[in-house]
């Protein structure tokens, strides 16, 4: 079942493509979304399905999720300088926490905390609030909390903890 949710994300991501930006049918399949995203691995776990299989297909789902609203809200929105450094520096801290993870814990990690949960959250709300939030605006505390996540992720990584 879970799978299944799953799978309903990316068809959902792909259907994304072809609604106009901020569109009532964009934001309902925006929302179909999240909340599969939010409700796959929770069926998974209560009903003892969690795999690898499993981990793996919710990421490549969330990946193509991301990349769809990207390449949707991006164009249609204006964001200025100092953002761009902002964001260029929290995923130069995540690639150092890729790395960091790989050498100390020879294998790719992906750290579960509950501040990139925080984090995605906060990312997963923010379309939601530019016709009423500027982004200049809404970004500060979005950034701060991903900030402090990428850092905190980096030392559970290095001292073996996953939270």
């Amino acid at each position: 079942m879970a799978n299944i949710i799953t799978g309903f994300r990316g068809l959902i991501s792909i259907a994304l493509l072809f609604c106009p930006v901020f569109s009532p049918v964009f934001y309902m399949l925006y929302l179909n979304a999240g909340v599969s995203d939010m409700i796959d691995g929770t069926i998974a776990r209560r009903t003892n399905t969690v795999s690898e299989f499993g981990a793996g297909f919710d990421t490549a789902a969330d990946s193509v999720f991301v990349v769809v609203c990207l390449i949707k809200l991006l164009p249609v929105i204006s964001i200025p300088a100092w953002l761009y450094v902002w964001i260029v520096l929290i995923a130069l801290i995540k690639i150092i926490n890729i790395i960091s993870g790989y050498v100390v814990q020879k294998k790719l990690m992906a750290v579960h905390s509950v501040m990139n949960k925080v984090t995605g959250v906060s990312l997963f709300i923010l379309p939601l609030t530019f016709p009423i939030v500027p982004l200049k605006y809404s970004a500060i505390p979005i950034c701060a909390v991903a900030t402090f996540a990428a850092v905190q992720e980096g030392h559970f990584i290095r001292t073996g903890r996953d939270e």
